[in-house]
């Protein structure tokens, strides 16, 4: 047992001057100058105020005491709760008899600690409970007689903090939130990226729901059996607990941190520091919630706490842990050598399509023509990643290989959520591609100077391949080009436009690449009007390539 200062088995904190006193006329106790260095030295030794929680700071290997007194009652009541908010701690409360002292008599009991008879004088001195560990532990006691009590605490890990709270109204103290009789959270669905909980409501909860609010905590580590650990928590992370119910958010932030904003009453917190990722989430007093945003195949660590708003004091449920699931394999098909075809791309699942090389040939060619809005494109070639890029008009991409090369094209939507279509071809007969050759860019260029109030005058490159290469055009309102521009089907042929559009067809090319430019002058139109044109590139296979629109406004005044 760990003893206390010399002079502990003086009683009652109102008698404590008039001891100080006596004491005097006795050479086997110590002086009054002794009693305060020793009793309520400034770091060891204080009285622990009642009806309020206190904040403790230990230091490693160090025992600090803390006293309190039971006086006027005939069967005085006294409850105190103990929270380790960091390592697991050992601590005390030790019971001193006063009797022999308020009698006027000054027995053996009281020599000096330094009196080596003096170990075996302390019958006095009782220990009514002891612990050691990491848990929130809750001693209510009884005395028939006024008492003084003694409160020891060590840790022997770190330098840590602990909160003590002790009461003696014990009918009237709510200053902590009332857990159910079963504490426990179920989860009741899990998925490879979310998890949902459940749990029975707190007592005071049903009481007095404006007053309570769950806080949940979610972790890779480990659970936490307190609030108070979990805050140390977030500052070893980086972070900090934010004010319970407060919004905006802001002022709780500290870099490197992620917020997501749920509701008004409701928001995520998640702090990357260190390789620490917590994440906490005030959710009302609602009892259930899906934690969503996992990674798969990862085990995470749940914690509830039931906090009072008023007092800020809270009790933490027992928590749990589940594994989310392994994301669910992309299907993977196969590409035929050469041949064509179509995806259509929903933005959430990306689809994988597999090519093995297996020609003579020393390399592999792929072609992407984005059809609709963006598209990401990756290509591994034996389980290692070669190409990834944003597509957005038309690409081809040539890789060399060997023979039985596997090579995997991973196809997603280059925005979130975003519809995209997208046309690919893989072949080893690079001589013999169904998409058509076609110049390094695919804009169309309008000329200012020759631009008037009836006509439009535009330009393009071709290639050195004999190509025939359509012009058509579109009137178009001022409030549609937008979402024209932006709805536009890049692999949609010709055949699909009205007669009416059409300007005219011709067949271009040149060996000079540096002369391989091609005009058109397109007449008959509106003064002041905006028009939608297009040129379409078609190869001798009957593939097309959908030059990239452009919209040009005649003049008003010519």
């Amino acid at each position: 047992m760990m003893r206390g200062p010399t002079l502990c088995t003086f009683g009652l904190c109102p008698y404590f001057i008039i001891l100080l006193v006596r004491s005097t006329c006795y050479t086997n106790i110590p002086t009054a100058t002794s009693f305060k260095r020793n009793l309520f030295n400034h770091y060891y030794s204080v009285i622990l105020p009642d009806g309020r929680e206190s904040t403790i700071h230990l230091l490693k290997d160090v025992t600090k005491r803390y006293y309190f007194a039971l006086e006027g009652y005939t069967m005085p009541q006294f409850s105190i709760t103990v929270t380790p908010c960091d390592v697991p701690i050992e601590w005390n409360i030790l019971h001193y008899k006063a009797s022999h002292v308020f009698h006027g008599k000054v027995p053996d009991d009281y020599r000096p600690s330094d009196d080596p008879t003096s170990q075996t004088h302390y019958k006095t001195v009782s220990t009514l409970f002891h612990y050691k560990g990491n848990s929130v532990e809750t001693y209510v006691g009884t005395s028939s007689y006024s008492s003084l009590f003694m409160l020891e605490f060590l840790s022997t890990e770190r330098d840590t903090h602990i909160t003590v709270y002790l009461t003696t109204d014990l009918a009237h103290a709510n200053l902590f939130p009332e857990l159910p009789t079963d504490p426990r959270i179920d989860v009741t669905t899990i998925s490879h990226n979310s998890i949902t909980l459940v749990w029975k409501s707190s007592p005071s909860a049903l009481k007095k729901k404006e007053n309570i609010e769950y806080c949940l905590l979610v972790n890779e580590k480990h659970n936490y059996k307190s609030m108070c650990a979990a805050e140390t928590a977030l500052r070893s992370a980086g972070g900090k607990w934010p004010k319970l119910s407060a919004l905006p958010v802001l002022p709780y932030l500290h870099e490197p941190q992620r917020v997501m904003l749920l509701s008004n009453r409701e928001f995520s917190i998640i702090h990357k520091a260190s390789n620490v990722d917590v994440r906490q989430v005030c959710i009302g007093n609602k009892n259930t919630y899906m934690v969503s945003n996992l990674s798969p195949n990862t085990q995470y660590y749940f914690d509830v706490f039931v906090v009072n708003l008023y007092t800020n004091a809270s009790a933490a449920y027992t928590g749990t842990f589940a594994k989310t699931w392994e994301e669910p394999k992309p299907k993977v098909t196969q590409l035929k050598d050469g041949k064509i075809i179509q995806l259509n791309l929903d933005g959430k699942r990306q689809k994988i399509h597999s090519f093995q090389y297996q020609a003579k040939h020393k390399k592999v060619q792929f072609t992407f023509q984005s059809c609709r809005g963006q598209v990401r494109a990756q290509i591994l070639k034996n389980g290692k990643m070669l190409v990834s890029e944003t597509i957005q008009s038309l690409r081809h991409i040539t890789l060399k290989g060997k023979l039985m090369d596997k090579y995997l094209v991973v196809l997603k939507s280059g925005a979130h959520r975003s519809n995209s279509s997208v046309m690919i071809q893989a072949s080893s007969y690079i001589h013999k591609l169904l998409f058509p050759f076609f110049p390094d860019s695919l804009k169309i260029k309008s000329f200012n100077k020759l631009r008037t109030c009836n006509s439009i005058t535009i330009a393009w490159l071709g290639t050195q391949e004999r190509s025939m290469y359509c012009v058509y055009k579109k009137k178009m309102q001022e409030d549609q080009v937008w979402r024209e521009l932006t709805s536009v089907d890049r692999c949609s042929g010709p055949e699909l436009r009205p007669k009416s559009e059409k300007v005219s067809c011709k067949y271009f090319h040149d060996i000079n690449l540096q002369r391989a430019v091609t005009t058109e002058t397109i007449g008959d139109l509106d003064i002041g009007t905006s028009y939608l044109l297009d040129v379409y590139l078609v190869g001798s296979s009957g593939i097309l390539v959908r030059y990239q629109s452009k919209v040009v406004k005649t003049r008003k005044k010519c």
